[in-house]
């Protein structure tokens, strides 16, 4: 059975690259109707929190990503790992190192000084020295010294490694926790991982891990190297790109399912196909589809995307997902049905929920105008219009788009003016802004009662 599995560190938020490989992942697993698994390495003791494990958690959540086995904790394994070390060393297959620090770095500074590549040298390998008193030493693999380590990366192709280019790992620290290179191996064997789809950052670790594998006498599994992301610019991906926490999106009001299209297509196509289900991920996903070079993070294409699906949400929907914004932003709600039709007015016009949000406050409390908005319409020449309009508006029997239009528009004639004459100051009074949609739409779905007592309250402030 195909098992895959994301295993990422606590020491931060969920990232876009690191949710793509845990998407890559899973889609794999889905695909071929195997598992998947989640597993957190917490063994940077000073940098994992368990804020970071929760962020993880919400993140894959939003994402819906869901796991069949898991999260499995590193730190809860512990006695597992040393386990596999004393086997290990019982075979002759790993030894304990007692350099110490201050050694080991003078050792660097010699090599770089010589010009050689800063390694281990070996000294504990097959010594017979007395064990230092007090010192606690780390425990470290053979590595063969000849041959080389071969392997069929998935994305990249044939990889080929000498073996004398790999020193002595570390296997287990002088505290006692595993190293990354040798709690991946033991996780990935004793849950039966068959295919590690990881970033090609950790293209390097491969050849260690499969010779500990081999140590071990252990299946190998196969390995596929997802390249990195960079910024539209071509630059390593930074805060600056939008390399945020996946949570950040989910706050700034993208959906889940945009994003999810979005990251698929980071690096992965199904011939010229832009926006799919997650569904169609699943048929459609393949390896051998994955491009070698790295993908281009675009914050713009993420926002057209977003808008798309927006724009083909359902409302009740969006309403469930914009009122959080909302009453945030001391939105006063009212009535489902008054909220759904804002949501229909507006949402053509946004591209995010919290943009949909921002464009809807003034339909639940006034807006004051800007000085900049009051200095341009607020003038002499408009107060006659909106004074007449007022009670135009004011003596309607029938309070819809038609007949406001119609108010509007025998105001102008009976003034020798255009629409927008009379338009703009309009929508400045009645919802602060100057972009907005259809000024008759707005005010058949405000009411006439609210319409009337914004426009009465803000036609003190123009100008005689």
């Amino acid at each position: 059975m195909i098992r895959t599995r994301f295993a990422p560190s606590p020491t931060g938020y969920l990232h876009i690259g690191g949710a793509r490989t845990a998407l890559f992942s899973w889609a794999y697993a889905r695909k071929h109707g195997g598992q998947f698994v989640l597993r957190i390495e917490d063994t940077d003791l000073d940098r994992s929190t368990q804020q970071s494990v929760q962020a993880i958690l919400d993140g894959m959540a939003w994402l819906g990503l869901d796991y069949d086995e898991g999260p499995y904790y590193q730190m809860q394994r512990i006695a597992r790992y040393h386990e596999i070390a004393e086997r290990l060393l019982q075979e002759g297959l790993a030894y304990r190192c007692y350099a110490s620090k201050e050694e080991l770095d003078l050792l660097r500074e010699q090599q770089r000084a010589a010009g050689l590549k800063p390694r281990y040298d070996g000294r504990w390998r097959d010594s017979k020295q007395t064990p230092p008193v007090g010192v606690k030493p780390v425990i470290r693999l053979k590595n063969p010294s000849d041959g080389h380590v071969v392997f069929e990366d998935l994305i990249k192709g044939k990889i080929t490694v000498a073996n004398n280019e790999l020193d002595d790992l570390v296997l287990i620290r002088s505290d006692g926790t595993p190293t990354y290179n040798f709690g991946v191996v033991v996780d990935d064997l004793d849950m039966n991982i068959s295919h590690v789809i990881r970033g090609d950052d950790h293209v390097n670790n491969t050849p260690r891990q499969i010779n500990i594998l081999k140590a071990l006498g252990a299946p190998v599994p196969q390995y596929a190297h997802v390249p990195m992301i960079l910024g539209a610019d071509g630059e390593r991906l930074s805060k600056r790109h939008g390399a945020v926490s996946v949570l950040h999106y989910r706050e700034e009001g993208y959906l889940p399912k945009a994003f999810v299209n979005y990251l698929a297509r980071l690096g992965w196509s199904h011939g010229d196909e832009e926006i799919f289900s997650v569904d169609q991920l699943v048929e459609w996903f393949d390896l051998t589809a994955i491009n070698r070079s790295p993908a281009k993070f675009n914050p713009e294409k993420l926002r057209w995307l977003n808008q798309h699906y927006l724009k083909n949400e359902n409302d009740s929907h969006l309403a469930q997902l914009v009122k959080p914004f909302l009453e945030k932003d001391n939105c006063p709600m009212r009535d489902e049905d008054y909220l759904l039709q804002v949501i229909q007015l507006l949402k053509e016009r946004v591209s995010t929920v919290s943009e949909l949000a921002d464009a809807a406050v003034y339909f639940f409390r006034p807006l004051e105008p800007s000085h900049e908005l009051k200095a341009q319409f607020f003038n002499q020449e408009a107060k006659p219009l909106l004074l007449a309009l007022i009670d135009k508006l004011d003596a309607l029997e029938v309070w819809n788009r038609e007949s406001i239009h119609e108010a509007i528009k025998n105001t102008a004639t009976a003034f020798n003016v255009k629409l927008p004459k009379i338009a703009m100051p309009l929508r400045v009074a009645v919802t602060g802004e100057a972009q907005t949609p259809s000024i008759d739409a707005i005010l058949a779905l405000l009411g006439k009662n609210e319409v009337l007592a914004r426009m009465k309250q803000q036609i003190n402030q123009f100008q005689d």
